[in-house]
């Protein structure tokens, strides 16, 4: 058995993105078969493709030649979430354009996507359902096709997407609270939960009720609590990390296609777990461990 003990990079993800990313050029097909067949255990049980990977979690893989093979040919310009037929969810990274820009030549999400797709012999334009920013990360859902594309924006626009957004903002919030703010003189909605604080900043768990562009980063700036590194609305600066302290930490929707329950969960990036873990100081382990049980609802 190849065995995997679940580092921070991999807390709150599901067996089913782990194996996607541990094989990238494996066949849907190939790894559903993994896990109906009992290949794929997790502290020491038959794993379930939904199942939550926690920090300290074992994961072991049965060994054999093809997945030896598959295991040499490893992607690292991609870190997908959630895949079925019609959408792929990815983790985009801080400072990463979800569109082609100029300045950025090929280097941009949907890129990256349809690059990994052509590995595995699938074509296809991808069209992104929702959007975050360049500075912000998390979870991005790229339809497959224009029909995809269509049914999730139409039932976006009318069911609504849930969201749940990591933020760490200057100063000491309340343990919680509402953002009620027109912008763009459209009625404005935003829930927020402080899950740490330190000296001079707080992490929080935000609950964006509408969708308005820069709905959160507005908001907290708008109550004098701007996410750090958000520098266009008066956050602090940052050293050494390309984007700001927001993270689209959850998605959830019924999907359109077959009306199941959908909930995706983005891993924090590396830089942003260690600037969340020094305003955290000691409460930070907990609140780490704790994370893959954050409400969906506010």
């Amino acid at each position: 058995m190849l065995t995997y003990a679940i580092a921070p990079c991999d807390h709150c993800r599901s067996v089913d993105s782990f194996l996607r990313n541990l094989l990238p050029i494996a066949t849907a097909g190939y790894l559903h078969k993994l896990l109906k067949n009992g290949h794929v255990i997790l502290n020491g049980a038959p794993a379930g493709g939904d199942d939550t990977l926690r920090l300290g979690d074992t994961l072991a893989m049965k060994e054999s030649a093809k997945t030896a093979s598959l295991l040499q040919k490893r992607l690292t310009e991609l870190d997908i979430l959630y895949e079925d037929d019609h959408i792929l969810v990815a983790n985009k990274e801080p400072g990463l354009a979800v569109h082609k820009a100029a300045e950025d030549g090929d280097r941009n999400l949907v890129t990256f996507a349809e690059r990994h797709l052509l590995l595995r012999g699938v074509v296809c334009k991808l069209r992104p359902v929702n959007r975050i920013d360049r500075g912000t990360t998390g979870s991005v859902i790229l339809a497959k096709s224009s029909s995809a594309a269509g049914m999730f924006g139409r039932f976006i626009r009318e069911t609504g997407l849930g969201k749940i957004y990591l933020a760490a903002v200057a100063g000491r919030l309340a343990d919680e609270g509402v953002i009620d703010l027109p912008l763009d003189d459209k009625e404005s909605l935003t829930r927020y939960r402080t899950l740490a604080r330190g000296e001079r900043a707080s992490i929080v768990a935000v609950y964006p009720v509408s969708g308005r562009l820069h709905q959160i980063r507005r908001h907290l700036a708008a109550i004098g609590h701007p996410v750090l590194g958000d520098c266009r609305y008066g956050g602090p600066a940052l050293e050494n990390y390309p984007g700001n302290c927001l993270h689209a930490f959850i998605v959830s929707l019924r999907h359109p296609a077959d009306e199941s329950d959908l909930v995706v969960r983005a891993p924090l990036p590396t830089g942003l777990q260690s600037l969340l873990e020094k305003i955290a100081g000691e409460e930070w382990p907990k609140l780490l461990v704790s994370l893959p049980d954050l409400p969906l609802k506010m």
